[in-house]
């Protein structure tokens, strides 16, 4: 049966797409998904969370992963033209969109069971600003420009000054709290350059972290964009390495194994400057471009090994489905996910009463937590499956 439902998908499939990047990008969001929507925030496997601060677990190479994957669909949107198109009126809607789209789920929730609350103070007045389809937005019209202006060699250039420029700022540039105390060089959680310039121009009720001490900050920051460009950059790198090849299957094979052998040196780097500059997701630091750099580059090699040289695709061709209305999926995800907790059953939200009352006791703690998130990916994935089916596509 999941070898006929593994048919149908691939037979759905528009012709002349990578198939590997559209592996990729599913493989992506369906993490984001599960890691996103644990059945409870106090019972989650350690690689299903984020490092604490200094550090990576393999969520935390979720996001960078769908960031390179933007950067090579830019350089595949382009065909064969060598020359990429000026940047207009498409591509600053585009990047509109999605931000609108992470403000709406910004203010998509209401606290039903609080008599007190208030959502035009505490979700609109208090606004989060930035998110994570906000960064993808902001990344997108950044590596736009560059690909405009760039030659492959400028986008070299421009990958590694935005992987180490901000993280240069971070260590030189002093900054100061309320009280006149002067700062250089902090990495520490709340105090940093980054989280001094969230709170400087974001202010401390528009981010993520409201609390941290002394600064208020964003895991998706204004300073912190810039080294996510560069982790997009690497797609588009990426990119032009597969549209140089030929398309014979040496040149494919020899594509993968430059890939893999990139990814592996990527990643050894990434760990090898970690005494000395850590890998933080937080910071985007130079390390953790070249760590997620470095496993994005071997994802991709194995996926184009196994799908387009090797034609393997009918165990992967599920991610299919997640991988070609991926915004759509993480849409739909963050509603739902808003929802169950806003609903209430009892004193309970929905989300605690299902898992207190039918995950926990089938399944235990942990256990329970990820069989709910792997319920809702199930669930967006016979939604997502009558959008594959019916070839509709969900662009913004």
């Amino acid at each position: 049966m999941l070898s006929r439902h593994s048919n149908e998908i691939l037979a759905a499939m528009p012709e002349g797409r990578l198939v590997a990047v559209d592996l990729l990008r599913g493989l992506a969001i369906a993490a984001m998904v599960v890691v996103n929507n644990p059945g409870s925030w106090s019972h989650v496997y350690a690689p299903l969370a984020h490092a604490e601060w200094h550090g990576w677990t393999p969520t935390d190479v979720i996001f960078p992963l769908f960031l390179f994957v933007v950067g090579l669909s830019l350089v595949l949107a382009n065909g064969d033209r060598r020359e990429f198109p000026a940047v207009g009126r498409r591509q600053w809607s585009r990047a509109l969109k999605l931000f609108a789209l992470g403000l709406l789920l910004a203010v998509f929730f209401y606290n039903f069971r609080d008599a007190d609350y208030n959502w035009l103070r505490d979700r609109l007045e208090r606004i989060r600003w930035l998110g994570v389809l906000q960064r993808i937005a902001l990344v997108y019209i950044i590596c736009c420009y560059l690909l405009r202006w760039c030659s492959p060699r400028g986008l070299l250039v421009a990958t590694l000054t935005l992987a180490i420029a901000p993280w240069l700022l971070m260590l030189w540039v002093p900054y100061s709290d309320g009280a006149g105390e002067i700062f250089r060089g902090q990495l520490s959680f709340g105090n940093h350059f980054s989280a001094w310039l969230d709170q400087a121009i974001l202010g401390s009720t528009h981010v993520y972290y409201r609390t941290a001490q002394p600064f208020a900050f964003d895991p998706e920051g204004l300073l912190t964009t810039l080294p996510a460009a560069a982790t997009c950059l690497l797609g588009v790198l990426a990119g032009l390495g597969w549209r140089a090849s030929s398309q014979s299957p040496a040149a494919k094979t020899r594509l993968a194994a430059y890939w893999l052998l990139g990814g592996l040196v990527l990643l050894a780097l990434g760990q090898l400057l970690h005494p000395w500059v850590p890998v933080n997701k937080a910071l985007w630091s130079p390390s953790f471009v070249a760590v997620t750099g470095g496993v994005s580059l071997i994802l991709l090699a194995g996926c184009f090994y196994l799908a387009d040289i090797r034609g393997q695709r009918r165990a992967l061709a599920p991610l299919l489905v997640f991988g070609i209305n991926a915004i759509a999926l993480f849409m739909l995800a963050g509603i739902v996910g808003r929802l169950l907790i806003a609903i209430p059953v009892g004193d309970l939200s929905l989300k605690q009463w299902l898992f207190n009352g039918v995950y926990r006791p089938l399944f235990g703690g942990y256990g329970g937590s990820l069989a709910f998130a792997l319920s809702c990916l199930a669930i967006f994935y016979g939604a997502l499956w009558q959008l594959y089916r019916r070839r509709i596509i969900w662009k913004v």
